[in-house]
């Protein structure tokens, strides 16, 4: 792959993007290849910092320590009789263990199952069934919930129950710990099946917005596709500390917080945030640990910008990102105001790597996806995988021959035909809509099965969504497409008040206005619903479709069938 000049204000987008090769391996393995590698060659810097709830308290791990400790845990599943191939769920907190776990497994060659510490029981038992687990590794604040299903015998594949940080002794449970302290830090690599760059190495369950989650299943390769993540659009160098927050089962940390940093020998940060997310203690720790890399969720940042920013020094701070869900246009102004840095938005799915990305160097346009990032052509096509003209709304597509991009899913597992569904030709098909500019620069419409049709128009939901963030009431907005006798079916928003808001009447017209005012006026919400909370997957989306049922349901009651 092509080195970049250590500052990024002399990158070339386009030069970049024309000289971008893929060099993919006969045989790979990320915990051999790069973690050990760093390892070998910087022993002694940190590669995690692992920071309590408190935002006080900080452990910190070498990439020798994880060397050592991950080399232990292979041991321990080798001696369980774990082979390659074999399937474990991951189930722990933002602590240590849960890199020791999935290095360890990465290195046996066992696929790893990270799941979200949101999952309840019947998560638990859907994916361990699904994936046909034979192992588990969970800590102590999750057990209970695996003990549940497991008393009801319902996860007859599981053989290897293990616990991390327990409190107590458990029957029926190995302790991580003591597993770990009789294990020996030497392994091998020679004595091992050797993993293939196309052999399956992980897997993640989609967040399932619309029915069950999906398997995806990415191969060993996956995480070379993610150099493209931290090398140019997080623009990280080895001497970066970063620090994108999310919880570990999704696929938001390996994007953020293993694979691409990693690669180029950067310090991860995570902090094991418990209860209601803090926004000064996470501002505290930008000033506290030197952070020089940032990348969170939307919610988060709007959450931020009402505190006082100001008052803490975030002169480390060189960079800025969000992903996972559109950033709004003037959450991007107002975090700049207060730090001088702008966000930059990108691209991706659990299914990919980073995509789309406002590259460090490129002018930014408030609300678009930016451009394809280097090894991806990606592009906006119509049904028939031809390409459609600029302004025109399309599939966001990604080009998979004549080269497959390394960073892409191998398959939905034990799921052909929805495998099949995604792939058309030369393209992937990811699903989501969008369109793209004189310039290049993409623009989000939504999910496929989110725009809405109503009086003849096409309307995404993010474009209402984003009008209503901008107006000081709105906490959290959810557009959706609602029946009407008349117009067959309108715009329709579900909206979180802040604090100091109450919903009225007054409210609802001032808001109508204030989307037409912002944009194409036919694109106002007619209704306007106030909720406490929105209907969201285990991942943090929120689910339209539970919110589209509501709304048919609602028209029923009145109605003898839907008007469409």
């Amino acid at each position: 792959m092509i080195d970049m000049a250590e500052e990024h204000n002399v990158y070339d987008y386009e030069k970049v993007r024309e000289e971008f090769e893929w060099n993919i391996p006969e045989f790979y393995n990320f915990a051999f290849d790069e973690v050990d590698q760093r390892a070998e060659e910087m022993p002694n810097k940190d590669a995690l910092i692992s920071i309590d709830n408190s935002g006080e308290n900080a452990q910190r791990h070498t990439f020798k320590e994880l060397k050592d400790l991950s080399n232990k845990f292979a041991n321990t599943l080798k001696d369980m009789g774990m082979e390659k191939g074999d399937r474990a769920m991951v189930l722990i907190h933002r602590i240590p263990e849960w890199y020791v776990a999935v290095l360890g497994m990465i290195k046996l060659g066992v696929i790893p199952i990270p799941t979200p510490n949101l999952a309840v029981s019947e998560d638990i038992k859907y994916r361990v069934n699904r994936a046909e687990a034979s192992t588990i590794v969970t800590d102590w604040s999750n057990h209970e919930k695996v003990e549940k299903v497991r008393d009801e015998e319902e996860l007859s594949s599981l053989k290897n129950y293990i616990l991390v940080k327990a409190e107590e002794d458990k029957e029926g449970w190995k302790d991580f710990e003591e597993l770990l302290e009789g294990s020996s830090p030497e392994l091998s690599r020679d004595e091992l099946e050797a993993t293939k760059s196309d052999d399956p190495m992980l897997i993640y369950f989609t967040s399932g917005t619309t029915g069950q989650p999906k398997m995806v299943l990415h191969p060993h390769s996956y995480p070379l596709g993610h150099e493209v993540t931290a090398k140019y659009v997080q623009d990280l160098r080895k001497n970066h500390i970063n620090w994108t927050i999310a919880d570990n089962g999704w696929a938001k940390a390996v994007w953020g917080k293993l694979f691409g940093q990693w690669i180029v020998g950067a310090t991860v940060v995570q902090q094991n945030i418990t209860g209601k997310f803090d926004p000064n203690k996470a501002l505290k720790i930008l000033q506290d640990y030197d952070v020089t890399t940032f990348c969170v969720p939307p919610t988060i940042y709007k959450m931020m910008i009402n505190e006082d920013v100001e008052s803490y020094d975030l002169s480390s701070l060189r960079h800025c990102l969000s992903a996972g869900e559109p950033l709004n246009p003037d959450v991007i102004d107002k975090w700049e105001d207060y730090t001088g840095l702008r966000i930059y938005d990108y691209y991706g799915q659990t299914e990919s790597v980073a995509l789309v990305a406002n590259y460090p160097t490129m002018e930014v346009k408030p609300g678009s996806m930016g451009k394809p990032t280097p090894g991806h052509e990606v592009d906006i096509i119509d049904d028939n995988g031809k390409k459609v003209p600029t302004g025109e709304e399309g599939h966001i597509a990604l080009k998979v021959e004549p080269e497959r991009p390394p960073g892409l899913f191998k398959e939905y597992w034990k799921d052909e035909d929805k495998t099949a569904s995604v792939f058309s030709g030369e393209w992937y098909y990811t699903g989501d809509r969008a369109y793209k500019d004189k310039d290049g620069y993409f623009w989000f419409v939504g999910r496929a099965d989110d725009v809405i049709k109503a009086s003849g128009y096409r309307i995404g939901p993010f474009e209402v969504e984003s009008a209503l963030q901008e107006h000081p009431a709105v906490q959290e907005p959810a557009v959706i497409g609602a029946p009407h006798e008349v117009r067959g079916k309108i715009v329709k928003a579900y909206i979180i008040l802040n604090d100091e808001y109450e919903p009225s009447e007054e409210l609802v017209k001032e808001l109508q206005d204030h989307v037409k005012e912002v944009t194409a006026p036919y694109k106002y919400p007619r209704e306007i619903e106030f909720l406490d909370e929105l209907p969201k997957t285990i991942s943090g989306k929120i689910r339209r479709t539970e919110l589209r049922e509501r709304a048919e349901e609602e028209y029923l009651e009145e109605h003898d069938s839907l008007p469409y």
